[in-house]
């Protein structure tokens, strides 16, 4: 994937058709489109080339985006007024778990993405009550 702020909206579109093509829900789609936008505009803006995204299909979800950088991206709240620093609070808030895996030409970021959808509080799936 070549280094460039355009190749995310292409990133975006490959991971959808591959959902689709393994038949993920729609849900688990809006999660994992949000966190390859996030992770490969990151792995673009602070990494450096070459950048690549893998899906795995497992029991989960794995996203991973690899990059040319050896910068640990760090967890944090931003403030009101900042205009960024929120994307990867909002990846760890919407992935069961996320890290890094350092290799010998940079590193991985990794997130695990449910495909089976979350029990809202309060709601019933698939339960029936007599009254």
């Amino acid at each position: 994937m070549a280094s460039d702020a355009g190749e995310v909206a292409r990133a975006r579109s490959l991971a959808l058709d591959q959902l689709a093509a393994w038949g993920v829900d729609e849900a688990a789609s809006f999660v994992v489109e949000l966190v390859v936008s996030e992770l490969v505009t990151n792995a673009i803006r602070y990494g450096g080339a070459p950048v690549c995204l893998r899906l795995i299909r497992e029991r989960g979800l794995i996203v991973e985006v690899s990059d040319g950088g050896h910068t640990s991206p760090h967890l944090r709240r931003a403030a009101m007024e900042d205009e960024g620093g929120r994307g990867l609070f909002l990846v760890a808030q919407l992935t069961q778990q996320w890290g890094t895996r350092y290799t010998p030409t940079g590193k991985t970021i990794w997130t695990e993405v449910s495909l089976v959808p979350a029990r809202m509080p309060g709601t019933f799936a698939g339960e029936q009550f007599d009254l």
